[in-house]
């Protein structure tokens, strides 16, 4: 493949990432400037933290419908992730102290009992065929209501008490290198973690047998099962990987980035998941651009904690609009997105 047909093909990725340079640039060059604040290194670094959780929701929903399977359930396993997460960090503390290794093994809970839901949504949507929408949305109701249950069961109230987070980790050498050091390598585990597992994602999808494996059950399944392939079986193992990958992005939520779980109204999750199914349409698919498209809605929620730094008063009622303002627009202005022409079908074998 030439460089002018690779940059044809990823355009959006390019110039999501060109956006990203210029406006760290900026950023270096003029930090003293209004513009230079709003793109400082404790910006980026909020817009990371922030797009943590999106992008690793939005990766797994990207997997699960490029084999053809909507799981629009996101939003529920993302609430599920975060209330295990801190359930879990509670007991196995027993309330006391939490040390770190707590916290590594409720992330690790928390991934286990998601992966567990996502395999339950597969068997109901592949196996016994259920419409994929309401399924996806009987896991959202399903959260909303588990997450406050869980907690008031636990601690007498829909928030949980305040909880230790996972610590940075900072990379010697590294970690001085200018602006890139601060924000990628002085950093938490999580988002270090999610850019590693970013381009894994792309790699896998674009270059080894299991994502041109993906790529045919959401296009051509017929093809896929005539080469000795079990649609199927992709499809339950992209479903899975979606579950997996929301437990760690719910998991980041109540125990890395915040202290805690919140289960008021729509819960801490506040709608990620939703924007995590926009991120990947708008990153058509491709996991380079769909984490371009999580981390400008990650940087449009950091905006307003910005903006409060720059002594500018926002009301919090419209600052917390930003992120859904900024989905708006990406909806306008992506225009027509492909989606795999296999989507929402169930496939049947020859032995069904």
């Amino acid at each position: 493949m030439n460089v002018a047909r690779l940059r044809e093909r990823h355009s959006l990725t390019l110039g999501l990432f060109g956006l990203v340079v210029v406006l760290a640039a900026i950023g270096l060059l003029f930090p003293d400037t209004f513009v230079g604040n709003l793109t400082s290194t404790g910006a980026f670094e909020r817009a990371l933290r922030l797009s943590t959780p999106i992008t690793l929701a939005a990766i797994g929903g990207l997997y699960a419908e490029k084999s053809g399977v909507f799981n629009i359930g996101l939003e529920g396993f993302l609430i599920f992730g975060a209330v295990t997460a801190a359930a879990s960090t509670w007991i196995v503390s027993g309330g006391g102290e939490i040390s770190q290794l707590d916290l590594w093994l409720s992330l690790l809970v928390a991934v286990v009992v998601t992966a567990l839901l996502a395999t339950a949504f597969a068997v109901l949507t592949i196996r016994y065929k259920a419409n994929q929408i309401v399924a996806g949305l009987a896991v959202w109701f399903l959260g909303l209501g588990f997450g406050p249950f869980v907690a008031i069961m636990l601690w007498g109230q829909v928030n949980s008490p305040p909880l230790a987070g996972i610590d940075d980790v900072v990379i010697p050498g590294l970690s001085s290198i200018p602006f890139l050091g601060p924000v990628l390598f002085a950093a938490s585990p999580l988002v270090m973690l999610t850019i590693l597992i970013v381009i894994a994602a792309y790699v896998v999808l674009e270059y080894t047998r299991f994502g041109f494996w993906v790529q045919a059950a959401g296009e051509n399944p017929e093809a896929l099962d005539t080469a000795g392939v079990s649609v199927n079986r992709v499809r339950y193992a992209a479903v899975i990987l979606s579950g997996v990958l929301c437990g760690l992005g719910g998991a980041s939520l109540s125990i890395v980035f915040s202290e805690g779980f919140v289960g008021r109204g729509v819960t801490m999750v506040n709608g990620r998941g939703w924007i995590a199914i926009t991120a990947y349409l708008f990153g058509n698919y491709n996991p380079l651009a769909t984490f371009g498209a999580s981390f400008l809605f990650g940087g449009v929620d950091a905006l307003q904690i910005q903006l409060q730094t720059l002594g500018i008063s926002i009301p919090n009622r419209l600052a917390g609009l930003f992120p859904y303002f900024a989905v708006l627009v990406v909806l306008v202005f992506v225009g027509k997105t492909r989606m795999p022409s296999a989507a929402g079908e169930p496939y049947e074998t020859e032995e069904e």
